[in-house]
């Protein structure tokens, strides 16, 4: 079974909307602007690159990112790495034709599907609306989380507000940076 991997900059109220400066939103480039950038806090970035073997992501993130990351030298691994989008509304004729393989999913029976698929890890970007689901239907396994120390009040959360059983999460990597950025990384316990 394939590792399902969500990574998230997210403040410490559990926002993760707007992170990159999109427009419509008060607080839109809090990862840019809010904290002082420290290279070492972002290495794991770098190494989601490496290990990932496929992308995942719902429609609104890949609207965003499709036409942007295909030409960015900082995702250029990811340009080749097949591509997931799970989304009721688009169609193949609004699939970027530089970004390499792209899939539509209709369902989270279908990431299911992928998940039992052979292969690597699985990684997720953005999808915040998506990220919910898969929380919610238990298909996510590892959390990859750089969280700011930062309360920004509204905006879309990674964490479904769903009155659902306890879902364990088991700390398997951490660390503080000077600029007060965190790294969790969490395993869901099964």
């Amino acid at each position: 079974m394939r590792t399902l991997i969500t990574t998230a900059f997210i403040s410490v109220d559990g926002v993760v909307e707007a992170p990159g400066g999109e427009a419509g939103y008060r607080n839109a480039g809090w990862t840019f602007k809010e904290v002082e950038f420290l290279p070492e806090a972002f290495e794991i970035k770098g190494r989601e690159q490496e290990e990932s073997t496929a992308m995942l992501m719902g429609r609104v993130s890949y609207e965003a990112f499709a036409p942007v990351w295909p030409d960015m030298a900082d995702f250029a691994h990811y340009k080749a790495l097949p591509k997931y989008v799970v989304s009721t509304t688009l169609t193949d004729d609004r699939l970027v034709s530089n970004w390499g393989d792209t899939t539509i999913l209709r369902s989270l029976d279908e990431v299911a599907a992928l998940k039992e698929t052979s292969g690597g890890p699985i990684i997720v970007h953005g999808s915040a609306t998506l990220n919910q689901a898969l929380s919610d239907a238990g298909l996510i396994d590892r959390y990859h989380l750089l969280v700011f120390p930062l309360l920004l009040g509204a905006g879309k959360r990674l964490f479904s507000a769903t009155d659902k059983d306890t879902q364990k999460l088991k700390l398997v990597e951490h660390e503080v940076y000077a600029n007060g950025l965190q790294k969790q990384v969490f395993d869901v316990v099964r």
